[in-house]
């Protein structure tokens, strides 16, 4: 290239800037036939999902309380737990050092429901309503044994944080369904059972190094749904057209300077919030709703912030085009005390998902909707600390614990896994963070090895360089 051609426009910094996100578009572009603009779709294979809603139960679920029902440990209750069944696993250092791990059976009655006769604790009875609907991964299994990296593997694939989240990655590759909305919303709730639990971090909805259009949009549940989406006194819509008008020319001129992708994601996030200025009111209005919905998805649906609101609000997201729906409810970590606060954690979400659940499947959106209920880990069925006849608390254990997932062409009335007697080690087809992930992407009609984005010399994908898609999940 000769001096003063385009050497003197483009410094070589900006090029390699520009190249680590234009470049790797540009292959996702060629890779789906065309740009990767809003509304693109991946062309792997047929899609059966077209969208997401992961009900994510921060903290962890006691899968042995809920959904894997383990007789046998009802006759060994404060028995050790056999050295041949723990082998050399780790533990954390909260049971560490306890002189014994006692064998805590759950003090809750399990029944099977519907045709398919899954296992259902009397903690979930409007779960049980719809377990033909429903399936069961009892399997999974992970490689963090506490929150912060379990709950980050989970959301972006890797226990160390800066990478995309799973929203972003689809934002990234099947781009948004509709121009009123972002493609990947997140609310959150506190639950009822240790509601000042684990804490939750805007990372794990972030974009990581992917182009921050991609990144989760946050909704609360006072004031503005979205921050900064209402004008400021004296400031009309007019008003705010004309600003936007002229600080994109401005953007523009920068950007024809610098090529950097960030001020097109800049300008791109500035008209979207412009529409949502329109889009978000109509869409958190619930006098629309008619009673049945209010007493489908249960009285909280009525409050603002709840799980069964987001709920409510999730199934309005995905009419309304939304790709990727996060609902984080924290509480589940029951160390201790376990009787006097899971109960108050299923109430808080019983009834709402298994509600989502039928709304989706009676409006025909469950077909193309994959909704996911569960948490980072598993419980270990040794009590922490003191056992008694009416109180335990469970530890983390990453080794195997409880899914479900819902619609979106998993196998409905399926219970796949299984666990041994005492709910501690995986006795058949397990399924790994990684395996989920390249099956969840498979619904979606996404070939988990090629969806990639180039950061720093490498391929990056969400499932790393592992995974496998597990067919017999997959109707």
């Amino acid at each position: 290239m000769e001096p003063g051609a385009v050497g003197e426009t483009i410094a070589r910094r900006h090029f390699f800037r520009r190249s680590a996100t234009g470049l790797g578009v540009a292959a996702l572009g060629s890779l789906l036939g065309g740009e990767a603009a809003p509304g693109a779709k991946c062309s792997h294979a047929p899609a059966r999902a077209k969208r997401v809603i992961y009900l994510f139960q921060s903290g962890a679920p006691a899968q042995m309380d809920l959904f894997d029902y383990k007789p046998r440990t009802l006759q060994e209750f404060g028995k050790e737990l056999p050295e041949s069944v723990r082998g050399d696993q780790r533990l954390t250092g909260m049971t560490a050092n306890q002189d014994k791990l006692c064998v805590a059976p759950s003090m809750y009655k399990f029944d099977r429901h519907g045709q398919s006769g899954a296992w259902v604790s009397e903690l979930m009875p409007h779960t049980a309503q719809v377990a033909d609907d429903l399936c069961f991964i009892k399997s999974m299994h992970t490689d963090a044994i506490n929150h912060d990296p379990a709950i980050t593997f989970l959301m972006t694939g890797s226990q160390q944080p800066g990478r995309p989240s799973i929203g972003a990655w689809l934002s990234y590759g099947l781009g948004r369904e509709t121009e009123e909305l972002p493609a990947f919303v997140v609310m959150i709730s506190q639950g009822s059972g240790r509601p000042n639990g684990q804490p939750l971090y805007q990372r794990l909805w972030g974009s990581g190094f992917a182009p921050s259009q991609h990144q989760g949009v946050q909704f609360r549940s006072g004031g503005d749904p979205v921050l900064y989406l209402s004008n400021p006194d004296g400031f009309d819509r007019g008003d705010r057209r004309r600003w936007l008008d002229t600080l994109a020319e401005l953007n523009a001129c920068k950007q024809s300077q610098t090529f950097d992708p960030e001020i097109e994601t800049r300008i791109s996030q500035y008209e979207m919030a412009f529409r949502m200025q329109t889009s978000v009111p109509r869409l958190t209005d619930l006098s629309d709703e008619p009673e049945s919905s209010f007493e489908l998805y249960g009285p909280d649906s009525r409050k603002p912030g709840t799980f069964a609101a987001n709920c409510l609000l999730a199934r309005r997201m995905a009419e309304r085009g939304v790709r990727f729906i996060q609902l984080f409810h924290r509480g589940w970590d029951q160390h201790v005390n376990l009787p006097k606060q899971l109960p108050g954690q299923c109430r808080d979400t019983d009834q709402a998902s298994a509600a989502l659940v039928a709304d989706l499947k009676q409006r025909g959106l469950l077909e193309d909707t994959l909704v996911i209920w569960g948490g980072e880990f598993g419980r270990t069925i040794y009590c922490q600390e003191q056992l008694t006849a009416d109180n335990y608390g469970r530890d983390h254990h990453p080794r195997c614990f409880t899914i479900w997932v819902a619609g979106g062409g998993f196998r409905r009335g399926q219970t796949y896994g299984a666990t041994d007697d005492y709910g501690y080690n995986i006795a058949e087809n397990p399924v790994s963070v990684h395996d989920f992930h390249a099956t969840m992407l498979a619904a979606l009609g996404i070939d988990h090895e090629r969806l990639t984005y180039r950061h720093l010399g490498r391929e990056f994908r969400l499932t790393d360089v592992f995974g496998n898609v597990i067919g017999d999940l997959l109707a």
